[in-house]
This record gives C-alpha cells, sequence and structure tokens, in this order.
C-alpha cells in the first residue's frame, strides 16, 4: 500500500465521519496522527480536490461551533449542511456531547490504513 500524506489521512478520517455526526478539527488532527495540528486539518479541508465530495461540514471547532464568521456564505451553507443531516444547530453551536462521533475499536484498527 502506497504511504498517505498527510493531507490524505485528515481527508480519510473526514470521509468516516458518519451522516449525522460532527469531529473537531484537533480529533480529526489526532485520529489522522498528527497531534496539535487542527489547523492543518481546516487547511487540508480549504485545499481538497472537489471530485473527493469530503463531507467537509461535519468538521467544527473544539467548542462546537461553526468557525465561519456568523452571516457569511460559508456558515449558512455549513449549518444548512449539518441541519439537513439532522444535527440541531443553535446559533452556530453543535452539542459535541449529542453528536460527536467516537469511532470504535474495529473502525481504528481495521479501517485506518496508517
Amino acid at each position: 500500500m502506497n504511504k498517505l500524506t498527510p493531507m490524505e489521512r485528515i481527508w480519510f478520517i473526514v470521509n468516516l465521519i458518519p451522516h449525522g455526526s460532527v469531529l473537531p478539527y484537533g480529533v480529526v488532527a489526532d485520529l489522522a496522527g498528527l497531534p496539535g495540528r487542527a489547523r492543518y486539518v481546516s487547511r487540508a479541508l480549504r485545499l481538497a480536490p472537489d471530485p473527493l465530495f469530503l463531507p467537509w461540514h461535519r468538521v467544527i471547532n473544539s467548542l462546537g461551533k461553526i468557525s465561519f464568521a456568523k452571516d457569511t456564505e460559508p456558515f449558512r451553507t455549513q449549518k444548512e449542511l449539518l441541519r439537513s443531516e439532522g444535527i440541531t444547530v443553535n446559533a452556530g453551536k453543535i452539542s459535541l456531547s449529542q453528536y460527536q462521533w467516537k469511532p470504535d475499536l474495529a473502525t481504528l484498527v481495521f479501517e485506518l490504513p496508517f
């Protein structure tokens, strides 16, 4: 198997986030083997090729909030995409205790190629 780049590992993790769930940037970084690189996750999502069709909207900040400025088009788009998956968004905030994905051991052991 070819070794995945750090950016490809991030894209891989984001693709694993199930419909109706979210992950903070820092947790995505941790699962991708890049602890402390939350900002790099944001960069990787910005630079992802369109054909990947990443569910980027499922990645939020560590406070459970949408990171885009309120009343911007990206903020509204992310909010609507999350709501379309049944996720409650109140004033840009999502309940991490309710919606944060917690991958099981089988996912971590058998689905991650790195």
